[in-house]
């Protein structure tokens, strides 16, 4: 084994940033997995009896009722793979698998979680490769952070095989598609427990069996390193989009990937200029500094205009609160656009879904501001950690598609969102979490901000301010009219 390509190490302050945690896949990784039609048939009768445990029998053979269940399973397994959402197990048996029978759907949701576990652990044989936990424990050794994230459809399957394993210990965080509600290859998840576990996605390392879901989510998270680990299973999908850094076929091999990696961090040199940047990390709002919307409100005016209702700018007390809700992540983004409209007095359900749909459509027409993938490349290549604070309704994976799109989605090392984080700038917490992920203190840090709020919340915390496209009243240490003209600021350069 061998890396499959040689990286430069991004250095900041005379340091070199490396791994800090490691994280794997489930399935395939840590464990292989293979099933037979045989096998599942022999496994359906334990899903007819807990069916049939909690009052629903819906008159099926066991030979009929493994043919629902499996093409149930694959059309929402075709369904999950191309928009990447995963729902609850409760949906999932209520809308792909028994969705033509009358079934009690309160004793079905009950009974859904217990359902999906028993399939996941009874229609496939799982075995741990064998190597794995002398391998944690080498990590662990290492001082490095193990974490997992795994697309799975029940919340239990995954738990309860670590512990069977006896190595549940070593992994914190373990994120989950089930709970989280994206699926690999969505960036969304990598950032999301890269957060959880407190480090810069620079700094993180996966490992996977699948190109197309493994390697490639890692990929566009900006992890430093994605490592293919081979499996001896035909998944029936074409595995393309990415290219690992190296692929392996026992996980032992692993060590030696680490080992390469923290030595070169013991032999960094410093700056080739000899300077040391007091700076370490910028972080950015999105919104009105990273991308504007200059139609934004224009479509839905028209709208309203159309249905005879007042197109005024919504400033009420009911609206406030109920932008707090989804800055907060206290209801999800399709519940506070029908709330808006309602607001509005829009109220008939075809009108309130096209509504929804212009309000959508006006959310991600978004330009970005001249100069910004290219200042954000020199950033990122002069060694500075990136980040993002922002108050969105928004979910993640909806910002990290317009970061692709504008061509600067693999730079960010950290994302912290409102929704996800439950406070909204000025509280201190957000722009905390952001320095806590990325390893800095405050005094390392600058903000980009345009609000005077927002940048007033990172001064209290005392990170240093860069107003850009800002408001009247903005206080800040530097201003820029351009963004390009970030890199001129004095504590940049």
């Amino acid at each position: 084994m061998a890396l499959a390509q040689c990286k430069t190490l991004p250095k900041y302050g005379g340091m070199v940033m490396t791994i800090q945690a490691v994280f794997f896949d489930m399935g395939g990784t840590i464990e292989t997995y293979r099933y037979t039609q045989e096998l599942r048939i022999q496994a359906t009768p334990g899903i007819q009896q807990r069916l049939i445990s909690a009052g629903i029998d819906l008159g099926l053979s066991n030979m009929q009722l493994y043919e629902t269940v499996s093409i149930g399973l694959k059309r929402y397994h075709q369904w999950s793979v191309q928009c990447l959402d995963e729902l609850s197990p409760e949906q999932v048996w209520r809308d792909y698998i028994l969705p033509d029978y009358s079934t009690n759907k309160a004793a079905l949701d009950v009974i859904a979680e217990e359902l999906m576990m028993y399939i996941e652990l009874h229609y496939y044989e799982r075995e741990m490769r064998p190597e794995i936990p002398s391998v944690l424990e080498a990590i662990h050794r290492m001082g490095l952070k193990i974490g997992l994230i795994s697309n799975v459809c029940s919340r239990g399957q995954v738990g309860a095989s670590l512990e069977q394993y006896g190595i549940e210990n070593y992994f914190d965080p373990i994120v989950l598609s089930s709970e989280y509600g994206r699926r690999k290859p969505d960036p969304a998840i990598f950032h999301y427990a890269a957060r959880l576990a407190n480090v810069p996605t620079s700094e993180c390392l996966y490992v996977g069996d699948r190109i197309a879901r493994d390697i490639l989510g890692a990929r566009k998270a900006g992890y430093r390193l994605a490592i293919q680990i081979r499996h001896d299973f035909d998944h029936g999908e074409v595995e393309e989009g990415a290219t690992p850094d190296a692929i392996i076929d026992q996980m032992t091999e692993l060590i030696d990937i680490l080992k390469t990696e923290l030595d070169q961090l013991t032999c960094a040199a410093p700056f080739t200029d000899g300077c040391f940047r007091p700076i370490r990390a910028l972080l950015f709002d999105a919104g009105d500094i990273l991308y504007f919307r200059p139609q934004r409100g224009r479509r839905l005016k028209c709208y309203l205009k159309e249905l005879s209702l007042d197109h005024a700018a919504l400033i009420t007390t009911e609206h406030k609160a109920l932008e707090l809700q989804a800055y907060q992540g206290e209801i999800d983004q399709e519940q506070y656009r029908e709330g808006i409209l309602r607001l509005y007095g829009v109220t008939q359900p075809e009108q309130i879904e096209r509504g929804k749909q212009i309000l959508q459509d006006e959310d991600n027409d978004i330009h970005f501001f001249a100069g910004v993938r290219k200042t954000l490349l020199a950033l990122k290549n002069m060694g500075y950690l990136l980040g993002i604070v922002t108050d969105t309704a928004n979910p993640v994976h909806v910002k990290l598609s317009w970061f692709e799109r504008g061509g600067f989605g693999t730079l960010w090392d950290s994302i912290v969102s409102s929704r996800e984080l439950g406070v909204r700038k000025p509280d201190p917490q957000i722009y905390q979490a952001a320095l806590k992920q990325l390893g800095v203190s405050a005094d390392q840090t600058v903000f980009v901000g345009h609000k005077a709020s927002e940048l007033e919340g990172a001064r209290a915390v005392g990170i240093k301010t860069i107003a850009f496209n800002y408001e009247q009243s903005a206080q800040a240490d530097y201003y820029v009219a351009k963004f390009a003209e970030i890199l001129k600021v004095p504590i940049i350069t």
